[in-house]
């Protein structure tokens, strides 16, 4: 009977060195590993909307161009609506900045 009992926890531990205990695959050092992934994931899909802010920016300053090709008198005006927009995209920008980071460090 004591034979048996030593041989099963010989076969639960893997055979291993006395003293050491066999690393199961989910050990911690797995659980961290996967949650590094997955904050980079995050921090990478995130990071997209940085694209969209890039393409607003752009538009804006597209439209301002071409408003001011067809009525050069109201240039003052127009610009200042322009960086109103502008101000309003690199907002949403930044917002989406701070949720790439919240997803990576928090």
């Amino acid at each position: 009977m004591k034979r048996s009992s030593n041989m099963m926890a010989a076969v639960r531990t893997k055979a291993c060195p006395i003293g050491m205990q066999a690393k199961r695959a989910y050990s911690s050092e797995m659980a961290n590993a996967l949650v590094q992934v997955s904050q980079n994931m995050g921090m990478g899909s995130a990071a997209i909307g940085l694209g969209g802010a890039g393409i607003g920016i752009g538009l804006v300053f597209a439209a301002l161009l071409q408003a001011v090709a067809r009525n050069p008198s109201l240039r003052g005006q127009l610009f200042s609506y322009a960086i109103l927009g502008f101000a309003f995209v690199e907002a949403i920008g930044l917002f989406d900045l701070m949720v790439a980071m919240m997803c990576k460090y928090v």
